[in-house]
């Protein structure tokens, strides 16, 4: 069975977004496959004491700047929302829903999600709006509201971000290549080399 590498993002992260493209790819070229685990980031924060980059004084404006201009060199669309950020509860919910049915379906869930919030402005922090996206994709839209409401859903949301957050986890994307940790779409040339050598 092939190793995984384990994709740690959260829904508002445009940086989260722009690796989200490029993971399934990079592991498959070295025999391996992702596991999805979309987390809170807000709640990490509370343990680093830090904030959302568009809330940041100078460094705000220069992210905004930056992941406009990472998303024109990887070729992948980018629009950052009006709304943003968001808080990620419904979406993530759904794909921690997903996982019975395998990496497959949580890529493609996360991959319309994030598309709806990135490119297209859809509030996906909104439980309809997540439900319209995911019946886009042939998932029943009355059951992903009653799975965004599921307290055992919920919990295993709350239970997933804290293991995360234990395991070092503090922005996103996270990426670990069996117990080596990435942060950032920046390092996803690193994820490779690592990938390819072993490590150094």
């Amino acid at each position: 069975m092939a190793k995984t590498i384990q994709f740690y993002y959260d829904f508002a992260s445009p940086y989260g977004y722009l690796a989200s493209t490029q993971i399934v790819a990079l592991a498959a070229k070295h025999g391996r496959t992702v596991e999805w685990k979309p987390m809170l980031i807000g709640v990490a924060f509370k343990v680093t004491g830090g904030m959302p980059l568009p809330n940041v004084p100078l460094k705000g404006d220069y992210s905004r700047r930056d992941m406009e201009r990472s998303a024109r060199l990887m070729g992948i669309p980018l629009k950052i929302p009006s709304k943003f950020p968001i808080s990620s509860q419904s979406p993530a919910r759904v794909i921690y829903w997903l996982e019975s049915q395998g990496a497959a379906r949580q890529e493609e869930a996360t991959k319309a999600l994030y598309r709806a919030y990135m490119v297209d402005d859809k509030d996906i922090s909104s439980p309809d709006v997540t439900a319209d996206v995911a019946a886009s994709i042939g998932l029943d839209r009355q059951k992903v509201l009653e799975v965004i409401a599921d307290p055992a859903i919920k919990e295993k949301l709350r239970q997933e971000t804290e293991a995360a957050i234990q395991r070092g986890v503090f922005g996103s994307p996270f990426i670990f290549v069996d117990d080596e940790p990435f942060w950032g779409c920046d390092r996803l040339p690193q994820v490779e080399r690592w990938l390819q050598t072993g490590g150094w």
